[in-house]
């Protein structure tokens, strides 16, 4: 789960709050629904209340799947129109990997109850620049399996009119357009879909269901770009335009750089030549969000063994290393393609 600051505020300092969750401080959200999220233990029935009306979708530059039409065809809907329904509405971005661990659910809760009055709208709000692409957001949407409309919320406009924080976030809308029940992040997906059963006239009787396990993850997921850059080791300083020695040792939870490198706010691109990455971290696996203006080859070792190599170009989350040894680990990958851009390193 993703605690979210607008990227223009650069405000917030991370830190981690459970196993394989980030956060960023971002202005509080209603107090009624800030509250839910301090719900404990694993509860298996819903607990629906009236938060009041949901608002409007505000601020859509773009909608998918709403005709049988192009992407750029496709027509706005509104709350409004939806009355009389159960509406679910998922707001995600596509390379959060939060997100992507969620998105199996959300897709099977719209398949399964479409026919019996459910609604889903995912409101895609980027997290990087290059998540307002509509063609990136479409090829997603068709790479998950999304069938549901999908609303591109690029200047978070939707997003703040529901004060939301968080990706992954649902909020269940019932019949008669109000909020009665909300989730942020992953876990709880017996709750949420028998929330849904519930309003539909269904029998909620869902056993638990919370998902991967993630408590053997013990690293944060770390930033590449200065507005959030609190994990590259203290003997290397950003530059717009750097040349980096790869130190020999680097501490738990920590990324190092060989090579020339540039720093932006959102991210770290290789110069020229042939550059490296350092990381000692803690978890099973180990995902990239990363793009290359030409075809990536990444060469992977980790803790000496050398792994798949992956070849990066889109803008998208990569698969860096996957087991089930939680444990701490060294990787190092090696670049040898300029234009390669790294974002994040998230875990699970």
């Amino acid at each position: 789960m993703k605690l979210k600051t607008i990227i223009l505020t650069l405000c917030g300092v991370g830190v981690v709050i459970a196993a394989g969750v980030y956060v960023d401080h971002r202005m509080s959200m209603d107090p009624s629904l800030n509250a839910l999220t301090q719900a404990t233990g694993t509860p298996t029935t819903p607990d629906l209340q009236n938060y009041g009306p949901a608002p409007e979708f505000a601020g859509i530059s773009n909608w998918i799947n709403t005709s049988t039409s192009s992407v750029q065809a496709s027509a706005p809907l509104t709350l409004a129109q939806l009355k009389g329904k159960v509406v679910l509405i998922d707001f995600w971005t596509y390379s959060c990997i939060n997100c992507i661990r969620t998105l199996p659910y959300v897709t099977k809760w719209y398949d399964t109850y479409k026919d019996q009055g459910l609604v889903v709208v995912g409101v895609h709000t980027p997290e990087f620049a290059f998540e307002k692409d509509s063609g990136n957001v479409a090829d997603a949407v068709k790479r998950f399996g999304i069938h549901y409309p999908v609303a591109q919320d690029n200047d978070y406009g939707t997003w703040n009119a529901y004060s939301n924080q968080y990706w992954p976030a649902e909020y269940l809308i019932d019949k008669n357009g109000n909020i009665v029940h909300t989730h942020f992040g992953e876990g709880e997906y017996n709750v949420t879909e028998n929330a849904i059963r519930e309003l539909l006239g269904m029998a909620a009787t869902l056993a638990p269901d919370n998902g991967a396990d993630l408590s053997g993850v013990q690293s944060p997921e770390m930033y590449f770009g200065t507005a959030r850059l609190q994990n590259l080791v203290s003997s290397q300083t950003p530059s717009s335009a750097g040349t980096y020695t790869l130190p020999t040792n680097v501490p738990p939870n920590h990324f190092a750089l060989g090579g020339a490198w540039s720093f932006t706010s959102q991210s770290t691109q290789l110069l020229n030549g042939s550059g490296k990455i350092r990381l000692k971290f803690h978890s099973g696996n180990v995902y990239m969000v990363a793009s290359s203006t030409r075809p990536a080859t990444l060469l992977i070792t980790v803790d000496g063994k050398v792994q798949p190599s992956v070849i990066v170009e889109k803008s998208q989350l990569y698969t860096l290393f996957s087991s089930k040894d939680y444990s701490d680990h060294v990787i190092e990958i090696q670049v040898n393609q300029s234009g390669f851009e790294a974002y994040t390193f998230t875990f699970g």
